[in-house]
């Protein structure tokens, strides 16, 4: 399984008992769908290795407990602590209207209320305070925030993204 056919699902952070159990940090809003899982894949090195779950189970608010069938003492739990965890794509849950998920966008067509087609979206950049799609246009790159305020209407069935760009915003990369 290669990464960029999986999503990640969250961090190991520490050891839970002296039998090799871990605390995962999930990234996500839901993690109580991530409870019953069977498997997950764990990133060592440059591989994402299969890891087979005995028990797995929330712990607090988004923190999974897992046992592992592979990990039953401490230094063996030792050894993927820092390690993240990955789920193929076709296990994140189905998302509807406006809400998406940032690789699912990539390669749609970004029309502006008042500008029409201002490009294709190459990119969201999540790295810094504020998500950002990144959408080229005539060999220019623009910088369009991912805010519920710019966002309209996702329409996947036409690879669209229909957004309400503050004025100005459009002008200032286009030079329209």
């Amino acid at each position: 399984m290669r990464k960029e056919d999986c999503f990640y699902l969250g961090k190991v952070v520490s050891k839970y008992s002296f039998k090799g159990e871990v605390l995962v940090k999930l990234d996500t809003d839901e993690p109580d769908i991530y409870e019953n899982m069977e498997s997950v894949f764990v990133s060592l090195g440059n591989n994402l290795v299969p890891f087979f779950i005995d028990r797995c189970r929330l712990h607090k608010s988004n923190l999974l407990r897992i046992d592992f069938e592979e990990v039953k003492d401490e230094p063996t739990a030792d050894k993927i602590i820092g390690s993240e965890l990955y789920l193929p794509l076709t296990m994140l849950p189905k998302l509807k209207g406006n809400q998406f998920y940032f690789h699912e966008v990539i390669g749609f067509t970004m029309l502006d209320e008042v500008h029409g087609d201002i490009g294709k979206i190459v990119a969201v950049n999540d790295s810094a305070s504020q998500d950002l799609f990144e959408v080229e246009k005539d060999g220019k790159e623009l910088l369009i925030p991912v805010s519920d305020e710019i966002i309209i209407k996702v329409d996947r069935e036409n690879q669209t993204i229909h957004v309400k760009t503050p004025e100005g915003l459009v002008d200032l990369y286009l030079g329209e």
